[in-house]
């Protein structure tokens, strides 16, 4: 018998919301790579697969920075896989030489111990003063003083041919907050995700080329009550490690705006077109972004999953159809169901009978 074809699937797992699985440094990457297995192919984004010097690389496994999925689910954009990227390096001018060193050595590890294609490096000619700052919520979100030299870095970069850009800027250090203590023992937000989203969404958004984002910090004291989910940021001097081999074979970004341009692309069989996607998995309380909706909007089956997190946007707030799963592990097994054609309804009891209606 011949296997099914892979069924298209969307992971989101919101950042800065602080997500009991995919909140933390990287701790999202066993239910995606789940979920990839049981879809057999997943477009997910860096908050998901970003583990500071832990990664892991999936064929299956599309990393796609969070705006740009935004818009793919909104059919403005194609992906088109590729064997590598070239990796222009964008640095913060307010990093310090020795954290800047930092960063350039984990640079150079992953030229000479993966083979990556990595280079050219810009910096930028002014600091670009990130701020942090928290919403009503408790939701993590930031600032950027100087928005216009982090634009300049990245098409100084992307005209000397980078094809796709890491970033790295220095972020203010908090080592004696509550809050990062609570984020580092299991039970708080991560602080910097919000405004990383800002950079990387900004970056991507302008050059249309795929970005992420890596903060420049000092490192921590050691802590022995660390949360095992932290523990992935905890482990070397940098965060960059896991964007560049995620970026490495990131898809391109290919538009899909104009009516001639769709045309083009539809033509190319190795794209992944919006209009194949087959599911998106998501909190059960955050679905109320741009791609869960944009989805909804075309009937999209989507699969609501008990992730616990500071929202309540859910599915019966919002009026959507959804499929409720208790575990990531639960949502394979929907995505199993949906890729071999099985209904979801035929798998619980009791069975509702059918209602035959009258001509």
């Amino acid at each position: 018998m011949t296997p099914a074809a892979p069924l298209l699937t969307l992971l989101v797992i919101p950042t800065g919301i602080g997500c009991a699985i995919g909140g933390y440094a990287g701790d999202g990457l066993p239910a995606a790579r789940l979920l990839a297995a049981a879809s057999g192919c997943l477009v997910t984004h860096p908050n998901v697969m970003n583990g500071a010097s832990l990664y892991w690389s999936d064929p299956r496994i599309h990393y796609v920075e969070g705006s740009a999925l935004d818009r793919f689910a909104a059919g403005e954009l194609a992906l088109r896989p590729v064997r590598r990227q070239r990796l222009g390096v964008l640095l913060d001018a307010g990093i310090e030489d020795s954290l800047r060193l930092r960063h350039l050595q984990v640079a150079e590890g992953c030229r000479a111990s993966l083979g990556l294609e990595i280079g050219p490096v810009v910096t930028t000619d002014r600091p670009l003063e990130v701020s942090l700052s928290s919403g009503p919520s408790g939701m993590s979100w930031g600032r950027l003083g100087h928005p216009d030299a982090l634009l300049r870095a990245g098409e100084r970069l992307k005209a000397l041919g980078a094809t796709a850009i890491a970033v790295v800027s220095r972020f203010p250090d908090d080592d004696g907050s509550e809050a990062l203590q609570a984020y580092r023992q299991g039970s708080g937000v991560d602080g910097l995700a919000g405004a990383e989203a800002v950079i990387s969404h900004l970056l991507s958004g302008h050059l249309g080329l795929p970005c992420a984002h890596a903060p420049a910090l000092a490192p921590l004291e050691p802590d022995p009550r660390l949360d095992p989910r932290a523990a992935g940021e905890e482990l070397g001097y940098t965060f960059l490690a896991c964007v560049l081999v995620g970026l490495s074979r990131a898809p391109d970004l290919v538009s899909l705006g104009a009516d001639l341009e769709r045309r083009v692309a539809m033509a190319d069989p190795g794209l992944l077109l919006p209009e194949a996607i087959g599911a998106v998995v998501a909190p059960a309380g955050a679905l109320g972004g741009g791609a869960v909706l944009a989805c909804a909007e075309r009937d999209v089956p989507l699969i609501a999953v008990a992730n616990p997190c500071l929202l309540q946007v859910t599915a019966g707030a919002l009026g959507l159809p959804a499929l409720a799963a208790s575990s990531y592990s639960e949502a394979a097994g929907l995505l199993l169901a949906l890729r071999e054609g099985i209904s979801p309804a035929a798998l619980t009891r009791p069975l509702a009978p059918l209602l035959p209606l009258s001509s």
